[in-house]
């Protein structure tokens, strides 16, 4: 009697598949599963490190609240123009809509509005931050993201949230140097 093992391989492949049609040539290709959706993984770790970072910069000081006014003035700059600022007085020449960005597609996006408003050189800007209530639990993330971008740079002169007919603190005016 013969052993199992002793039985050819490609025998026993045959045998198991069974019947076997051969495809035509140029009867297009064999059929394939299909592919995965491409991810974005590089722009979902660059989120993530710009989470990191900006987790970096709150961990210095505590987070604006959704409800906490954005308030900002250089030395330099006289009160007077910063109660005209913090009263929506001055009128503003454009204005940047960051509502559903991510974090670093709103400091993209932030950066190159400065940029243009620079070039264009306007004195007084609306950025619209939302109020972060959709965050899941945690600082509004635009919000406290703009904050601290704008203190950052050279060109801001001071910055106030918005008065309530202008987006209260969902939207903060930005005095820019010229």
């Amino acid at each position: 009697m013969a052993h199992p093992h002793d039985e050819d391989p490609a025998e026993l492949f045959r045998s198991a598949i069974g019947e076997v049609t051969p495809l035509r040539k140029g009867s297009g290709p064999a059929p394939s599963a299909p592919k995965p959706r491409p991810r974005a993984r590089m722009a979902e770790r660059d989120e993530q490190e710009a989470l990191g970072e900006f987790a970096r910069l709150l961990r210095g000081s505590a987070p604006l609240d959704a409800g906490d006014a954005l308030s900002y003035r250089r030395d330099n700059l006289p009160p007077r123009m910063f109660q005209r600022l913090r009263k929506g007085q001055y009128s503003v020449q454009d204005e940047l809509d960051l509502h559903g960005a991510t974090a670093t597609q709103a400091e993209q996006l932030l950066r190159q509005f400065l940029l243009e408003a620079h070039a264009h050189e306007h004195g007084c800007v609306r950025i619209i931050h939302g109020k972060g209530r959709q965050s899941d639990g945690g600082a509004p993330v635009l919000k406290n993201l703009v904050d601290r971008l704008l203190r950052l740079r050279n060109d801001v002169l001071a910055f106030h949230s918005a008065p309530a007919s202008q987006g209260g603190t969902g939207a903060v005016l930005v005095l820019l140097a010229r």
